[in-house]
């Protein structure tokens, strides 16, 4: 990937955020959402693994870094409006910091959200916590 677009061209919200849906590029299955701002956007352009901004901690989150549940960019499109970012990525381990293989594990059913995932890893033993 080591090529960048004009970013100008994309429309980042007030807070210079654009969202970024990641999708497993074999399968179609969606993994999650989050946000990018344009300097994590030219990080993951340039390093081909998925870099994204963390509106919580305030700061790049190259996914994986603490987990080693990288991933591995196959391409980046926008959509027709250029206010919303799909990577194709090649998942390496789980998506989702809960442990589930995508964060989407929550299904609207008879006015409640119900867990339709269980967890692959336990969430302490990739973080390292005790």
């Amino acid at each position: 990937m080591n090529a960048i677009p004009d970013l100008e061209t994309l429309k980042f919200n007030k807070d210079g955020l654009i969202p970024a849906i990641s999708q497993q590029h074999d399968t179609g299955e969606i993994l999650m959402m989050a946000w990018m701002n344009r300097a994590s956007l030219q990080e993951t352009l340039l390093s081909g693994v998925a870099c994204y901004w963390s509106r919580s901690r305030g700061q790049f989150w190259k996914k994986g870094e603490t987990s080693g549940h990288i991933q591995k960019i196959k391409a980046i499109r926008t959509d027709c409006d250029r206010d919303t970012l799909l990577l194709l990525v090649d998942q390496v381990g789980v998506a989702c910091h809960t442990g589930r293989k995508n964060c989407f594990y929550l299904e609207a059913q008879g006015g409640n959200w119900v867990e339709i995932a269980e967890p692959l890893k336990n969430p302490d033993e990739i973080y390292g916590r005790s």
